[in-house]
């Protein structure tokens, strides 16, 4: 089983996608445990407070150093990360190699940033990775760890109800995902590809193999660089 726990300002973010489709039967049938850790529970201040202002000046808040280092290390009395993530925009871009890489884990802790982000001590002393899953800026990091989650999780040996399925996605193998269709084989004179009708595997899987190539040629070539 895949554990990933997950600090959070804001964890009532976090409810709707992990209650919701594949994460929530991969927790169901014990594959994944996803444990939401609210960094106020670890604050020493009276008032619960986990932020305060930058020295040097500017705008924003940033998350304190005491509260993150109280949670981590609270949560390492019990746990050895494989990896402790943080997720910020100003990091590694986020891929199908990263979450292969990562579903192959034990136990993974990450943590979502607010505000103006996190005190850098944090970075320096305890994050091992850190993940960015685009160029732009969210509120927070709630909204991305859901992502790297969601991710992760259906490639769970067992989460998938066809096991393959997970193989075939685009990204796999640096290669887009081939177009797909299902009944009716007609419509409005629309119709399906002859060859996904005709019961030949071998030669469907070729053709299927060959819209990959032709689409990721099409709207990413970048993936295909130093492959031909």
């Amino acid at each position: 089983m895949l554990k990933i726990d997950i600090i959070t300002v804001v964890p009532n973010l976090l409810d709707g996608p992990f209650s919701h489709s594949i994460i929530k039967r991969a927790q169901e049938k014990k594959l994944l445990q996803v444990n939401i850790i609210n960094l106020r529970d670890y604050s020493t201040h009276k008032q619960k407070q986990v932020d305060d202002y930058p020295f040097g000046g500017g705008a924003g808040m940033v998350l304190m150093v005491e509260p993150l280092v109280n949670a981590i290390e609270s949560l390492q009395k019990n746990t050895y990360y494989d990896d402790i993530i943080y997720m910020t925009p100003d990091a590694e871009t986020f891929n199908q190699k990263i979450a292969n890489q990562l579903s192959l884990q034990q136990n993974l802790l990450l943590i979502c940033g607010h505000y103006k982000g996190i005190d850098e001590r944090i970075r320096t002393h305890f994050i091992t990775r850190e993940i960015s899953i685009g160029d732009y800026v969210l509120s927070g990091g709630e909204l991305a760890a859901a992502v790297v989650v969601d991710a992760i999780g259906r490639l769970i040996p067992g989460v998938l109800s066809n096991e393959t399925s997970a193989l075939f996605d685009s990204f796999q193998d640096n290669l887009l995902a081939p177009p797909v269709y299902t009944r009716p084989a007609t419509f409005r004179d629309w119709k399906v590809p002859d060859i996904l009708l005709s019961g030949h595997t071998t030669k469907i899987e070729e053709w299927l193999h060959e819209q990959a190539i032709l689409r990721t040629k099409e709207r990413r070539p970048d993936l295909l660089e130093g492959k031909e």
